[in-house]
């Protein structure tokens, strides 16, 4: 899509349409790696869908069977690409990864086709919201430690002294069961209030950034020992690491913390915490256990698909941690879900002997230089 919309045939021909070129937005997960990869704007996540349709202005391409309609409504074009997938009523144009451009420019002529016979008013609402986006492992070294010295010391050096109580990764869905996106901000709110650093992927992460907690401005809304780490590096105190299929890069962050030293010997050490508050799919089922089989402690939200009191239930919620794993945990409630996630990580942190904080001591040139003899 990004070589379609960049060929100047066709950004010559939707000139000629009347258009003044082609702008590519994002959607959903898919939007996510191009937002973090490429700097593609975001038109907003899962729950967003039929709203971005209704501005009149967009060809989406999806797989949310009630689209169908709302297109339809609008005449607006709608299209399913995987082989896998098609919708009655939806135009198909398969993706094949031999020859991509083929339904790619497809798509694209279809989308200035249909510009030249807009019939339907157009309304896109003016509102944008800025954010440091695409934190992978090796930015965060970077970003920490500089060109030179890139490295996770200064995160477990502020975690170990108190400044960051602990980590969490708020990831996942937007549920259409629940107020759109409020789980996930109140949530993320409580977290950085209490100093907690987060990292984010997914529909979450769409979800912050229109609420402005991705960009290092936010910082005001951390805690003071967050709001002091943050704004010493100019970071924000929630970072975005991408898509769903981007969980990956925060086991990837713990591995280093662990790596690194000074917070135990594997991840069910650390003190740190993940959440899913509004997950809807069964792949954030698989994500959660993922996570909880790593050492991880993973609350989900809305509702969750066990029976409870029975053997499996304990297993999940208290037995896997006995273990050397992490632990299931279950709340709807975005506040409830903060002080589980942070009394957890204040269990970790008394585990590791840090739960007290330490002062810096500004160490003289004299002690280095006795420290250096010694």
């Amino acid at each position: 899509m990004l070589d379609s919309v960049n060929d100047p045939s066709l950004i010559q021909a939707a000139q000629e349409a009347g258009a003044k070129g082609i702008n590519l937005v994002g959607m959903c997960c898919s939007g996510l790696e191009t937002l973090s990869r490429h700097g593609i704007p975001h038109a907003g996540n899962f729950m967003s869908t039929e709203s971005i349709m209704v501005t009149g202005a967009v060809d989406v391409q999806c797989i949310k069977q009630g689209l169908a309609k709302v297109a339809d409504c609008y005449g607006t074009k709608l299209f399913t690409t995987n082989s896998r997938c098609h919708i009655e009523g939806v135009e198909h144009v398969e993706f094949n990864e031999h020859s991509p451009r083929e339904c790619t420019d497809a798509i694209v002529e279809n989308a200035i086709i249909r510009f030249k016979n807009r019939k339907m008013p157009i309304e896109i609402p003016q509102i944008k919201n800025m954010g440091v986006h695409g934190f992978s492992h090796e930015y965060i070294n970077y970003m920490l430690g500089g060109s030179f010295r890139s490295s996770y010391t200064p995160l477990n050096d502020n975690i170990i002294n108190g400044r960051i109580r602990g980590v969490a990764g708020v990831v996942g869905c937007t549920n259409p069961r629940v107020k759109q996106d409020w789980v996930h901000v109140e949530l993320v709110k409580e977290l950085i209030k209490n100093d907690v650093l987060v990292v984010q992927t997914g529909c979450s992460q769409i979800a912050i950034a229109k609420a402005g907690l991705h960009t290092p401005e936010a910082a005001h809304l951390a805690g003071p020992g967050l709001k002091e780490v943050c704004e010493a590096v100019g970071m924000p105190p929630v970072l975005g690491c991408g898509a769903c299929v981007d969980n990956s890069r925060i086991l990837t962050a713990c591995s280093e913390m662990i790596r690194i030293g000074g917070l135990g010997e594997s991840i069910a050490e650390l003190p740190v915490a993940g959440a899913a508050p509004e997950w809807m799919s069964e792949k954030a089922i698989c994500i959660g256990q993922y996570f909880v089989a790593s050492g991880v402690y993973t609350v989900f939200g809305v509702t969750f698909p066990i029976v409870e009191e029975t053997k499996f239930h304990k297993l999940l919620f208290e037995g896997l941690e006995g273990m050397g794993f992490g632990k299931w945990g279950f709340t709807s409630d975005p506040y409830e879900m903060a002080k589980m996630m942070i009394a957890h990580i204040d269990k970790k942190r008394k585990a590791l002997g840090i739960d007290k904080a330490r002062e810096r001591v500004l160490v003289s040139m004299a002690d280095r230089r006795e420290m250096e003899a010694a």
